[in-house]
Order: structure tokens, then sequence, then C-alpha cells
């Protein structure tokens, strides 16, 4: 089997982090060759000092990291998530990162690679801000991104930001419509199914026992993160993408709240034939999960 070659562009972030040793965990399947960061869960500086921190615990001090925007679209600043701790990573014990930033912005970054590869897919896990703009910056991206897995939104339950918005998609609303406007193929983990992808104490016990620094630094982030939020939320994209079948998913047509105030970062998601009004589904909505199939594929790409 041939590893699918991707992008990720992230904000770490504790599940971010998750998210990065289980794609690193199996190489066999994933080839990520190149890491975008967005500020997020923290600012942009710890964000781009914490993926090269993971990066280097894991020895892949070869995947280049780029820094991408600092703030959104249309906003002077961004939120800043209190799950994740002051440092971002639930107060790590790792050293500072030592492997340099690579030259140019995150979503310049994505435009090059992306022609360079000819059909290249990305995965978000963080605001999506870098992908906007490099959209912006180059009209014809759509025909060299292949797919785009990202972890953001909530169709068919309450945010967790607002009543109405999920994290990600409430940082930069406009940045997700552009994203969903692109044309590009979509699927979407959002709070539907990653409110299904929880922590439990037996997952931490595994973690532990393995013994190894990465699956160490894993049950920590584990226990630190999940006492505040057990949802293993972006993870879930990485598992999306190693084993679909454990998923269940519906077609729709996803558009994004632009507005101010509550509703900014709001998916609409039409899926029945009414709704949908003529209009093609734009995504594919993941609406469930094989809990324990999940944590069983995180566990085994520690080992």
């Amino acid at each position: 089997m041939t590893a699918l070659r991707f992008i990720y562009d992230c904000d770490p972030g504790a599940d971010d982090a998750l998210a990065m040793l289980v794609a690193l965990g199996r190489p066999d399947a994933l080839d990520m060759i190149a890491l975008t960061c967005v500020a997020g869960n923290v600012g942009l500086q710890p964000v781009v000092d914490n993926a090269r921190r993971i990066l280097e615990l894991a020895g892949r001090q070869d995947i280049v990291v780029h820094a991408g925007a600092a703030r959104p679209i249309m906003a002077s600043r961004g939120r800043i998530s209190i799950m994740h701790g002051s440092d971002g990573l639930a107060g790590s014990t790792l050293p500072p990162p030592t492997m340099p930033l690579a030259d140019g912005h995150a979503a310049q970054a994505i435009s090059r690679i992306a022609r360079m590869e000819g059909r290249l897919h990305v995965c978000a896990t963080g605001p999506l801000t870098n992908l906007a703009l490099a959209l912006l910056l180059d009209p014809e991206l759509p025909d060299f991104i292949e797919a785009i897995t990202l972890m953001g939104g909530a169709a068919f339950c309450p945010g967790n930001t607002t009543p109405l918005a999920e994290f990600n998609f409430a940082v930069d609303p406009h940045a997700a419509a552009i994203v969903f406007d692109s044309g590009i193929p979509i699927t979407m983990l959002g709070l539907d199914v990653t409110r299904q992808a929880v922590v439990t104490e037996e997952m931490i016990r595994e973690a532990e026992a393995i013994g190894t620094p990465v699956a160490r630094e894993f049950a920590h982030l584990l226990i630190h993160y999940g006492s505040k939020d057990p949802c293993l939320h972006d993870p879930a994209a990485i598992a999306w993408m190693l084993a679909p079948d454990m998923f269940s998913t519906v077609q729709g047509h996803v558009s994004i709240c632009t507005d101010s105030g509550p509703a900014a970062g709001q998916v609409v998601a039409a899926v029945s034939e009414r709704h949908l009004a003529g209009r093609e589904p734009n995504c594919t909505i993941v609406t469930g999960v094989d809990a324990e199939a999940f944590r069983r594929l995180c566990l085994d790409a520690l080992r």
C-alpha cells in the first residue's frame, strides 16, 4: 500500500499533538510531507514551537514546518482555548525546539507543495485561515488539491464555543466559508462525531504501559487535556484517513455563517432533498464512529 502524502495544517494544541503522534506512528499509511501552523488553540509562536517539539519527540525533524496566519482574516485577533494550558500542551515538560522553521508563509507553502505534488491531500485541524489564504492567493489551487479532511464544525448538534459554533470555525468563519466554497472535496469531522471519540481510563493506562517517550507524552496529554475536554477531536481526522470504514457519514451541502455574534462560524448543513433545493452536496459529513475501534487505532499507532 502506498502511503497517503498530505500536508497537516494545525494549531497545536494538545489534541493536535495527539493527532500528530497517531499520524507519525503509521508511516506505512500516512506520509506527512509538511506541517503548516496557524494561530488557534494558542498564539502562533507557541503553536510553531509545539509542532516542532512533537516532531523532535518523534524523531521526525525531516518534516518541514511553516509558520502561517497569526490572526483570522477579518479580525484583529482570534480566540484562544483555555483547554490546552498556557503552553498549549497541558504543561508538557518537552524541551524547547531546536529544529528551524522553514522559509515562507504557510499559505504559500500549501500552494507550492500542492503544485509540486500534482494532487495533494490536506488535513486541517485548526482554524482554516492558512488554507483560505492559499485559495485566495492561488485561484487555480483547487485543481491541485485532491481532498481536504478537516476537524471543525457542528452540523447537527450544539457548538462548543458558542451555542451554534465549534471552536475552529468560530475563530475564523470567513476562512471556513472560503474553503467550503472552493469546490474541493471535503470530509468534515465535527462535534457530531468527535463527542463520541472520548478518552477512557483504560486508554490512559494502556498508553502508559507502552512505556516509550512518545507514549508517555501521549498519556500526559490524555490525562491533562482530557480532564478538561475528554473528546479526541483532532485524532479523529487522522483516524478517518487511516480507517474510514469505522465511521458513518452523510452527504450534504455545508455553508458557513459569517454574521457577527454567536452565529459566526455556524454550520448550515443541508442533507435532505428539500433542503438541498437543487444544490449538489459539497461535503462528506461524518456523524458516527466505532469508539472502541478508534481508541484501538490510536494505541496501535503508538506501538
